[in-house]
C-alpha cells in the first residue's frame, strides 16, 4: 500500500495549527459496550478471524471504539467522530475526488471488515488506513475548525453529536498515541466497522462461527 500518496478524507493541517491537531477533550468516562460489540468480539474470539493480530471494532450506532488485543481481550474503548452521513457504503470513486466535491449525504464511513495498515496521509502526519481506496483512516481528532466544535463532540456524553467527518474515525490524540499508535500504527491488523442500517450479522457470520475468514475489505 502506498505511503503518503493519497490524501484521507480529512482536512489538511499548518504548522501553526500543530497545537489544536493534538489537543485533548476534556475527561470523559469510557463508553460502554454493546451487544454488538460484544457478538462480534466473541465471533472474533471463537473463529480466529483477526488472525492472530490485535483488532478494533467500531460500533457507529454507539460512536465508541474498542481496542482488543491478539488474544481478544478488550484493552481500552473511546468516543470517536464518524462521517457525517448516516450509511454503510462509500461512494464508489469517492476517494479520488476533493473534499470539497464531496456532498453531505456522501459523508459516510463505511461498514465491513478490514485489514488496516499504517501510512501517512499528504500533510506527514501518521494515520492508520482503514479503506485505503476509499480514503478513510482512524487518525487523531484535528480541532481546525472550530466551528465544528469537534473536541466537544467527543466530549459529550451522548453520540447525537458525534457526527461530522467526512468519513474518517477520528479519535482524541492521547487514546490515539495511547492504544491506536501501538496497536495499529506498525503493522497490518483487522478493524470491524459495525453497521448502522442492517443487523451486524449480515457482514459478519456471527450465528454460525464459521471458521473461515471473510474477505477483507
Amino acid at each position: 500500500m502506498p505511503i503518503g500518496s493519497q490524501g484521507c478524507r480529512c482536512g489538511l493541517a499548518s504548522a501553526a495549527l500543530v497545537a489544536l491537531l493534538i489537543a485533548a477533550p476534556p475527561a470523559h468516562s469510557s463508553p460502554a459496550v454493546s451487544g454488538d460489540t460484544e457478538t462480534v468480539a466473541g465471533w472474533v474470539r471463537t473463529t480466529g478471524d483477526n488472525q492472530g493480530t490485535p483488532f478494533a471494532i467500531v460500533d457507529k450506532k454507539a460512536a465508541a471504539v474498542h481496542i482488543f488485543d491478539a488474544d481478544g481481550k478488550r484493552r481500552a474503548s473511546s468516543p470517536i467522530l464518524l462521517g457525517l452521513a448516516k450509511g454503510d457504503h462509500s461512494v464508489p470513486g469517492i476517494g479520488e475526488r476533493q473534499m470539497a466535491d464531496i456532498r453531505d449525504a456522501e459523508r459516510t464511513t463505511p461498514a465491513g471488515r478490514f485489514v488496516s495498515e499504517p501510512g501517512r496521509n499528504l500533510s506527514g502526519e501518521d494515520i492508520v488506513w482503514v479503506d485505503y481506496d476509499a480514503a478513510v483512516s482512524m487518525h487523531r481528532v484535528r480541532a481546525t475548525n472550530k466551528a465544528e466544535r469537534r473536541l466537544e463532540r467527543l466530549a459529550t456524553p451522548t453520540a447525537a453529536d458525534n457526527r461530522i467527518s467526512y468519513g474518517c474515525i477520528n479519535v482524541p490524540a492521547a487514546f490515539y498515541d495511547a492504544h491506536v499508535k501501538p496497536s495499529f500504527g506498525t503493522a497490518k491488523a483487522v478493524i470491524y466497522v459495525l453497521p448502522e442500517t442492517r443487523p451486524a450479522s449480515t457482514l459478519f457470520e456471527t450465528s454460525t462461527a464459521r471458521s473461515e475468514a471473510p474477505p477483507a475489505r
